[in-house]
């Protein structure tokens, strides 16, 4: 499973993870809408549920690419 996540370039999780995490762009990101409605509570309807995991997928496998590269090196 991680080697999937290896074969994966960083640059092009770094371009998706800011790409879909920040769009669109104004009044707010869906993300941080989203994040927001979660803690709020309020996060109930399937496509707020499938927004978020478009929007936050890419930044969470950037940062588990990170966090693998980081253990590897020691």
């Amino acid at each position: 499973m991680l080697g999937i996540l290896d074969r994966i370039p960083l640059n092009i999780l770094l371009i998706a993870a800011l790409a879909l995490g920040l769009a669109p762009f104004f009044p707010e990101p869906h993300l941080w809408e989203k994040l927001k409605m979660l803690a709020a509570g309020t996060l109930r309807r399937p496509i707020d549920i499938l927004d978020l995991l478009m929007h936050g997928t890419p930044v969470v496998l950037l940062a588990a690419k990170l966090l693998r590269m980081a253990v590897s090196r020691g």
